[in-house]
């Protein structure tokens, strides 16, 4: 399989993943890795599809997430650097893995780790956010809506505020700015996630 392929990964993704949610998940962390690597000149292509592929294992295999989806890359031929960056958006490591270098976590030291880190929760936080909106459009979301929303703890219970804080200090953005960039690039491609 051929890492620089979206076709093919879009492929794997959805043979792995039914939920249309987690698929629409997967298509917005693309996007916003996408718009990093504009902004810092690196490779769309590449960081685009490590945010695509990046959650594909977690439907199936919930409790091995990512390391089961390591292993299956692993086995199509993607290289280290694709892989280290899923590695490295989780926190723990495998204490069962069979490859030693998967039983810790992976500190993010590259900055497609940092992104992949910082937009993955966000994401779900501003796309939570369009969906109690009257219009339910990513169109009619800004900053100001999501920072309103951030403050109500019970709301997008599951997107941890305390990861998105932290991926926009290690991505050395301002958080404000963090959750603009985002919109921006949820709000390119809404069409396709729904909102």
């Amino acid at each position: 399989m051929d890492y620089r392929n979206r076709d093919e990964i879009w492929n794997l993704v959805c043979e792995y993943t039914d939920s249309e949610q987690l698929r629409k998940h997967m298509l917005a962390v693309e996007a916003a890795m996408k718009y990093y690597a504009r902004q810092y000149g690196e490779d769309e292509i590449l960081w685009g599809n490590i945010g695509l592929v990046h959650d594909f294992d977690y439907e199936k295999f919930p409790e091995r997430h990512p390391f089961h989806g390591l292993e299956v890359l692993t086995a199509h031929g993607f290289p280290e650097e694709f892989l280290y960056a899923i590695r490295a958006h989780a926190d723990y490591g495998d204490p069962q893995a069979l490859e030693e270098k998967y039983r810790e976590p992976a500190p993010r030291t590259r900055l497609v780790d940092k992104a992949l880190f910082a937009v993955d929760e966000l994401t779900g936080l501003i796309i939570a956010v369009a969906y109690v909106r009257p219009s339910k459009k990513l169109a009619d979301v800004d900053v100001r809506a999501v920072q309103k929303k951030w403050k109500d703890k019970a709301f997008a219970r599951g997107a941890k505020r305390e990861d998105i804080e932290r991926g926009a200090q290690e991505l050395g953005v301002p958080l404000d700015q963090h959750i603009q960039n985002v919109l921006t690039a949820l709000q390119a491609v809404s069409d396709s996630l729904g909102a």
